[in-house]
């Protein structure tokens, strides 16, 4: 059975699911249908008490304030095809406050011809925030599909640019 817990952010609830093996989602309230039903099947109880858990919020809590280089070392229980992992962990390489193409994800994973699929996996990223598919843009910079919204996007890759110094989204 997974444990739950949620954390109120600038974006208002997030939620977070974790195995005893590790934090598996980190996810807005609009994708609890789909992601509860995947990775919760059994049910959920509330795990205030998980290590995962507890890292998960503290990251959150250091993100939202700004502390972009905050790494707890999450163990993370990805579950996913060996394909959607290999494109989740390749997320972690995208540095907050940067961006990079669906294509230019796909010939950094060595798979060139797969910027669907790509793309496809990076949209079931059960980890938001934490592995940053808000930094997945398309290949003419527009941003494109976020589970918790574009506004979400935007916002989430305007407080990383303004705490790296940055201009924002759309600035010139």
């Amino acid at each position: 059975m997974m444990q739950a817990s949620k954390f109120q952010t600038p974006l208002g609830e997030i939620r977070s699911l974790a195995s005893a093996r590790g934090l598996a989602a980190v996810y807005f309230p609009r994708q609890a249908e789909r992601i509860e039903a995947r990775l919760a099947p059994g049910g959920l109880r509330r795990g205030h008490g998980n290590v995962p858990l507890l890292q998960a919020e503290a990251f959150l809590a250091c993100y939202f304030d700004g502390d972009l280089d905050y790494s707890p070392g999450i163990a993370l229980d990805l579950r996913g095809t060996p394909f959607q992992v290999s494109v989740w962990r390749a997320l972690e390489a995208i540095e907050p406050g940067s961006t990079e193409t669906y294509g230019k994800l796909a010939i950094r994973l060595g798979r060139p011809k797969a910027v669907r699929a790509v793309a496809a996996a990076v949209g079931q990223n059960p980890v938001s925030i934490l592995l940053g598919c808000h930094r997945v843009i398309g290949a003419d910079g527009a941003l494109t599909g976020y589970a918790g919204g574009l506004s979400a996007k935007r916002y989430l890759l305007d407080h990383e640019r303004r705490y790296r110094g940055e201009p924002g989204v759309g600035a010139a």
